[in-house]
């Protein structure tokens, strides 16, 4: 695994930020829509995700038509306390002092902030990246890449000690999913999408886009987890999701 010493500290905390509340309509499933601040004994900070698109605060209703959003789902619950600078302020953090931005991949409800944070490197999936434009949503209203600093990843790499990033695509060309090891928690498998929620892994990821791929990447993932008798947090995880410590409490 290569080391691209991009944090010097080790893992210290680990926020979940409440991005908000939404409905799939198959099933139907809520799900919480989840990002995370890692801080270092150093005091950096990583953002993991960043939510929906900003106007989905201002307008759902609005921002679903005209994303085409509402053949899939609903948002239930989604209000500017759910965007990152005020997620990030229950972490005593402001927008200014985040150092790496990483995006699991490039779907609507993890790129909200891809053009913000503009001091902080992102980090994407090389095969995410590669793609001509982010996957957003099926609608009328795709991004660009942003036009900023970008270190691209193209294999499994470890960010500092404590801090790894792993290749899991199936859910998405680039999908990416995170090992952090905490002092008191121990190893904690951030999934993202990689597994929404445990029950994926037996209906084998039959909605994604390459479900065998998405079904080996699950496999590893679990495999690690179990190695290192890791906490693992699903990307998703309707039972999951009110249990969870959010911030302002975190996992150290």
């Amino acid at each position: 695994m290569e080391d691209l010493n991009l944090l010097a500290g080790r893992p210290a905390r680990l926020y979940v930020l409440d991005f908000g509340f939404f409905r799939v309509h198959a099933g139907p499933r809520d799900i919480g829509i989840v990002g995370f601040l890692i801080v270092t004994d150093r005091g950096e900070r990583l953002l993991v995700d960043s939510g929906f698109p900003a106007k989905y605060a201002v307008d759902p209703l609005a921002a679903t038509d005209e994303d085409g959003l509402g053949t899939f789902g609903q948002v239930l619950s989604l209000t500017k306390e759910n965007l990152p600078e005020a997620q990030l302020a229950k972490a005593g953090t402001r927008p200014e002092e985040i150092d790496l931005f990483l995006l699991t991949h490039s779907h609507i409800d993890h790129l909200g902030g891809l053009f913000d944070f503009p001091q902080a490197p992102l980090l994407v999936g090389e095969r995410e990246r590669a793609l001509p434009r982010p996957l957003y949503w099926s609608g009328g209203q795709p991004w660009d890449w942003p036009e900023r600093e970008t270190i691209r990843l193209a294999s499994d790499v470890r960010l500092g000690p404590g801090c790894e990033v792993r290749q899991v695509p199936g859910h998405a060309p680039g999908q990416l999913a995170l090992v952090v090891d905490l002092p008191r928690t121990g190893p904690v498998v951030l999934t993202g999408d990689a597994i929404s929620r445990p029950s994926e892994v037996d209906e084998g990821f039959d909605t994604a886009p390459d479900p065998a791929l998405a079904l080996e990447s699950a496999r590893r993932l679990l495999r690690l987890a179990e190695e290192r008798g890791a906490f693992v947090i699903y990307g998703h995880g309707p039972d999951q999701w009110p249990e969870l410590r959010k911030a302002p409490d975190f996992y150290d």
